[in-house]
């Protein structure tokens, strides 16, 4: 049975992005990818940004335990999404195969 991460109530997304936020991080750190990392979501902000408020505009999804506040049109937690799951991804892509896992340098 999977924990009921629910008791975070309004904030429970906002605590699993900060989470998983963390961890995109500290994998990034770990790598020394982060301005490469930066730079890449950068990139893609806008395009994920777009993607995810036609998405909500349009009613496909509706995002529950949130804290309701809304900036640009989407709720805050998907500003944090479109920066965290690319870093993630980049995260482990540079440790798995990465120039120098374990190095810190830029």
């Amino acid at each position: 049975m999977l924990p009921d991460i629910g008791v975070f109530g309004p904030y429970t997304y906002l605590v699993t992005e900060v989470v998983w936020g963390a961890v995109a991080i500290a994998l990034l750190w770990r790598a020394g990818a982060l301005r490469r990392a930066a730079t890449t979501i950068a990139v893609l902000y806008p395009i994920a940004y777009v993607w995810d408020w036609y998405t909500l505009t349009v009613g496909i999804f509706a995002i529950t335990l949130r804290t309701g506040v809304d900036f640009l049109g989407i709720p805050i937690e998907e500003h944090i999404f479109i920066v965290v799951v690319p870093a993630l991804v980049l995260g482990i892509h540079e440790n798995v195969h990465g120039r120098s896992s374990g190095s810190n340098s830029e």
